[in-house]
């Protein structure tokens, strides 16, 4: 039976106020879905906010990596997920071709025993874990920088994956050498050597959308994500995270016009006016909308049933290594 999003929210507020249960729901999700979560925020601030959190069951709204993080930090919580859905630049990258990009770094006179290895946080457990066995740590948008500072103090070649974007605005910020496996000559110059992934929604910001902003409101100020392309954050005027981002333009003069760059539900909701998304067509991450109201209350149901659906699980092996790479940022 099919019921309106009004109708749903009271059977979800109905199933919640019974079931050891909390919703958590990432900034991207749909307005209906985010309005439910019991706690919000970016994908590191849900991990670490549902480890204080006393229910069973975490039922989390957003992709996959992102529920594997809360199982990694929380073995013993049960984590469900109305839809495991893929984010686009964590596919990108598994374990194997993880090995992959470190013989690359081998194949040009880099040992393992000279690599510092990061993976940003929208990265899979398998992946996270083969970081952690390297000796090397997690990072978010937040925080890379204080992660590369440290990281360079142990004079080894830092291998950033899988966002590439992130990896070269942090080195350009630092003035650093970065290279892309795959696209630059020579990365065993490089001071941090990035792997060829990218977000696909902020790839679709350009810096023909900033001149168009720019010449329609002289005095419009850009904030873009640093998963933008490099020319993208030098164009911009305040580059940072989803939440740096949230903070910065909500202590904005509400008559300053801003064109943010990044995904087009959280900016939807950052204000009511003077706000506008960076980009001609509608940034909007398909597989983060892939979650629906429906499915909120069908892995509710599920969980009042007995039979949970959507669990995630993670092996020992990459539960231990993963988590200390996490644990290992977390420290800093």
């Amino acid at each position: 039976m099919q019921y309106t999003n009004e109708e749903l929210k009271q059977k979800i507020d109905e199933l919640k106020s019974k079931l050891s249960v909390t919703v958590v729901a990432h900034f991207y999700q749909r307005d209906e879905v985010f309005e439910v979560g019991d706690i919000t925020g970016d994908s590191l601030e849900l991990a670490t906010k549902t480890r204080d959190d006393d229910a069973e069951f975490v039922l989390f709204c957003g992709v996959g990596f992102m529920g594997q993080s809360v199982k990694v930090l929380s073995p013993n919580k049960r984590v469900v997920m109305p839809k495991i859905a893929s984010c686009a630049m964590a596919s990108m990258i598994n374990g194997a071709e993880y090995d992959e990009a470190v013989k690359v770094l081998n194949s040009v006179g880099i040992t393992n025993e000279n690599i510092l290895p990061i993976t940003y946080i929208n990265s899979d457990a398998e992946v996270k874990a083969r970081v952690g066995e390297m000796g090397g740590m997690v990072c978010t948008s937040s925080n890379a920088k204080t992660i590369i500072t440290t990281a360079l103090k142990e004079g080894k070649k830092i291998l950033f994956v899988p966002d590439r974007c992130l990896g070269q605005n942090i080195a350009n910020e630092m003035g650093l050498k970065s290279g892309v496996i795959g696209l630059s000559d020579n990365i065993a110059e490089a001071d941090i050597i990035c792997y060829d992934g990218f977000c696909s929604v902020h790839q679709l910001f350009s810096v023909e959308d900033i001149e168009f902003f720019r010449k329609k409101y002289p005095d419009i100020i850009i904030a873009v994500h640093p998963e933008c392309d490099p020319a993208i954050c030098d164009a911009s005027d305040f580059v940072g995270s989803t939440s740096q981002l949230i903070k910065y333009i909500k202590g904005l003069d509400p008559e300053q016009k801003v064109a943010v760059g990044t995904e087009f539900n959280m900016v939807n909701r950052l204000r009511p006016k003077n706000t506008y998304v960076l980009s001609s067509t509608k940034p909007e991450c398909p597989t983060m909308n892939e979650t629906t109201l429906q499915d909120v209350y069908e892995t509710l149901k599920a969980i009042d049933e007995g039979e949970p659906i959507n669990e995630i699980q993670v092996d020992e092996k990459t539960q231990k290594w993963a988590k200390i790479a996490l644990e290992r940022m977390m420290a800093l």
